[in-house]
């Protein structure tokens, strides 16, 4: 799916409106979240994993619990 997208301004920041068939491509709504990476080709815009934000929580905990170690392991 390749589709031209109009930059606009959104407030003091810029934004592009994805049209209903990108919406429905990508299994989205309004007022859900997307992922953007960037690649070497330009961007992706996916859909997160469901379980991305407890995945984050997990590897917080641990990176505090073995600070030093991480630490160590840097130098």
């Amino acid at each position: 799916m390749n589709m031209p997208l109009k930059i606009v301004k959104i407030g003091n920041s810029a934004g592009v409106v994805l049209p209903k068939e990108m919406l429905a491509h990508l299994d989205v709504a309004v007022g859900e979240m997307l992922s953007v990476t960037k690649t070497p080709s330009g961007i992706e815009l996916r859909v997160p994993a469901t379980d991305f934000d407890a995945q984050l929580t997990a590897a917080r905990e641990v990176m505090a619990r073995r600070k030093r170690a991480l630490r160590e392991l840097a130098k």
